[in-house]
């Protein structure tokens, strides 16, 4: 989380963008129980578990989606099983 902030820039105050040494491309959307959940709704994972081999399946199926910014679906994923119950 603190990479995606300190690394994106989205020009409303949450993604700060001070470190403009690494690119959003080369980050990773964080996986917990949550993002994990509607990820596997979507189908964007199918890997039972949360641990680096579905990292990596849903950073694929991200950066199919954007390459340039594959973590910019965060809190999509997070708020649609935290707040909306999906």
């Amino acid at each position: 989380m603190f990479l995606r902030w300190m690394v994106r820039n989205d020009n409303a105050g949450v993604d700060f963008g001070i470190w403009q040494s690494l690119s959003p491309s080369q980050l990773s959307c964080p996986l917990d129980v949550h993002s994990g959940n509607v990820a596997r709704k979507l189908g964007l994972l199918k890997r039972k578990q949360n641990d680096g081999k579905a990292l990596a399946e849903l950073d694929k199926a991200l950066r199919k989606l954007d390459a340039n910014d594959p973590v910019k679906y965060d809190f999509a994923l997070f708020g649609l099983g935290v707040f909306e119950g999906f």
